[in-house]
């Protein structure tokens, strides 16, 4: 591999982005007014419906079950470790969930600030099942606006690295570029890792631009290392991108690339909890969102930015991410060619 070879194509590559004003100051617009009408849209007192996590489903009392099976409330089941259990603590401090039940030992936590955790007590209690023993705790509110912003964030920078790269390559390749590049000594690793670096590097830059920019206006909730969100990120950017070396590694027509860009693309967007949590979904759906990167892009930068988690606790998905990366970046050199 030419190192010269590889930073004039890296070189050129950030030449054509940056004089493409459009497509710039799309991949910077978008996100920041989506995360501005949602801070605006949510920035009221919005009637919510209650959610309540339950543990010990299988063991639950009698009267736990009626609590239960009450029209209007979303209970979903949670695992009754004790590491799970104060996960879900951790959120009715938070405001996310409004009640935790423990449907075995009839006991359940509010958080003593909540609305609607005062009113799903009132409910409980009123169905006369005075027998569970009531824990409080308190904490503060976690907005939908700080709950979503790193799914807009992790949204943005797959449309960028899909429609970036693999957009560009089957252009190139349908134009002719490509084939005259093929006649100069250029190897086709130095060409896909020039064009890998260069997405990257905007996407990082891009995105750091557009979080500071963002915070400095909502000041959402950033609890984590900024290296290790940055990690994420980076992480996160290679895998998508890889994943659209493989889309555009032998499309020759812009047409065909754009439909199977965006049949990734949306219900990758759709299914991945970018705007509202997987949790008490039906399994398969679940199970589904496990495959795409966004996934774990979303899920371990929502870890960082709310709960502060360190790089052990979202080991998994950085190590999905890093697997899938190696992965596609194989299959879309294997595939990959000039003409």
């Amino acid at each position: 591999m030419s190192f010269k070879r590889f930073l004039a194509l890296f070189y050129t590559r950030n030449k054509e982005f940056m004089r493409d004003r459009s497509s710039l100051s799309w991949n910077i617009l978008m996100p920041v007014l989506i995360v501005a009408g949602f801070s605006f849209a949510f920035s009221g007192d919005i009637g919510k419906k209650f959610k309540v996590a339950v543990a010990n489903t299988t063991n639950a009392t009698e009267l736990a079950k009626q609590f239960i099976q009450l029209k209007h409330i979303e209970f979903y089941s949670i695992d009754s470790s004790e590491a799970e259990i104060n996960r879900s603590i951790t959120k009715v401090q938070r405001h996310q969930v409004d009640m935790l039940l423990d449907a075995a030992k009839q006991r359940y936590w509010i958080n003593t600030e909540s609305p609607n955790g005062y009113l799903v007590e009132k409910i409980l209690l009123g169905t006369k099942q005075n027998e569970f023993k009531k824990q409080t705790v308190t904490g503060n509110q976690i907005r939908y606006i700080d709950w979503v912003v790193p799914g807009i964030l992790s949204m943005n920078m797959m449309f960028s690295a899909l429609f970036g790269v693999g957009f560009v390559i089957v252009r190139y390749r349908k134009n002719g570029m490509l084939k005259r590049l093929k006649a100069t000594p250029i190897t086709a690793f130095e060409y896909l890792s020039a064009q890998i670096a260069s997405r990257i590097i905007l996407i990082l830059l891009v995105t750091a631009f557009v979080f500071y920019g963002t915070n400095y206006f909502v000041n959402f909730v950033m609890n984590g290392s900024h290296l290790i969100l940055f990690l994420v990120f980076a992480l996160g950017a290679l895998s998508m991108i890889s994943l659209g070396l493989i889309i555009a590694a032998r499309i020759t027509s812009e047409e065909t690339a754009g439909g199977l860009l965006n049949l990734f693309s949306w219900p990758m967007m759709f299914f991945s909890g970018v705007w509202f949590s997987l949790e008490g979904a039906a399994p398969v759906m679940q199970n589904i969102a496990e495959i795409f990167p966004l996934t774990h892009v979303t899920t371990a930068a929502r870890a960082v930015m709310i709960d502060g988690a360190e790089l052990i606790d979202i080991s998994y998905h950085l190590m999905i991410l890093f697997i899938q990366s190696i992965v596609f970046l194989f299959l879309g050199s294997w595939f990959f060619k000039w003409e």
